[in-house]
């Protein structure tokens, strides 16, 4: 159990996050009420996609107080723990890609796919390509073909078109490319990763404790934030959606969650 202890911590995360939106839609439960763009605690606390509301800026949206609120505490909270955190921890496009990479794992994929140039500063350029877009068409450009928000109102509120989404991400991270959508491509994920740049929450490698057994980058969906393995003792990279499934693999204990460090790490 213990090697599973933060998979299923992070499921059961998923899970009740999706079950309380669909309390409030279904039997007005509200809990947790409306979607992963814009959503209401108990009616009165409000949270808001800060790249959602970014992109209604570019758009020359007037925006009210309580989304600008709503977005400042959703980019304290992942500043704090991770901006990626919201990755593995919240979006339920996770589940999808997580299971595509098991599957690869099992049925050694990876062996037969060698090559796969795509780069992961993708998502950087589709951040830039989202918000020129905005500004341009006038609407959120993201939000319209957002796979994220796709299978979440699909689950939410009625699957529809959302199998569609769920099936397309599933081949395409099966078959195609590993972690091709989380990984390569969602603006979203890139977005949080520029905000958990300076986070105080890390995955730390110590460097002594290390056997050099790889087990961490098996598993890892951003294996180039683990470049310090069998290197040096320090924090992974902002990439890191810290679902810490290196350190439930790791036997050795050379990797763990830790405050962040700033004067040692500049030192």
């Amino acid at each position: 159990m213990k090697k599973y202890r933060f998979l299923i911590a992070r499921r059961f995360t998923q899970i009740s996050i999706l079950v309380l939106y669909s309390l409030a839609n279904i039997y007005g439960i509200n809990i947790l009420m409306g979607n992963l763009s814009s959503s209401l605690i108990f009616e009165k606390i409000p949270l808001s996609d800060p790249f959602a509301v970014l992109q209604m800026l570019f758009t020359g949206a007037v925006l009210s107080f309580d989304i600008l609120i709503g977005a400042f505490l959703i980019a304290i909270f992942y500043f704090t723990l991770g901006g990626r955190a919201f990755c593995s921890w919240v979006c339920p496009v996770n589940i999808i890609t997580d299971s595509a990479n098991y599957l690869r794992r099992k049925f050694n994929f990876q062996q037969i796919q060698k090559n796969q140039p795509a780069s992961r500063n993708i998502r950087y350029w589709a951040i830039g390509i989202t918000l020129i877009l905005s500004t341009l068409m006038g609407v959120t450009a993201f939000e319209l073909v957002s796979p994220v928000s796709m299978v979440h109102r699909g689950i939410v509120f009625g699957l529809g078109f959302g199998w569609a989404t769920i099936l397309v991400i599933f081949l395409f991270d099966l078959f195609v490319l590993k972690n091709g959508w989380c990984g390569h491509i969602c603006p979203l994920g890139g977005f949080y990763s520029l905000i958990g740049r300076f986070s105080l929450i890390r995955v730390h490698h110590d460097h002594e404790k290390c056997t050099a057994c790889m087990k961490c980058k098996v598993v890892c969906p951003e294996v180039q934030v683990l470049h310090m393995i069998t290197k040096s003792s320090e924090p992974v990279l902002q990439e890191c959606t810290n679902c810490a499934r290196c350190v439930e693999v790791c036997d050795d204990d050379a990797l763990n969650f830790s405050i962040r460090n700033y004067i040692k790490d500049k030192k």
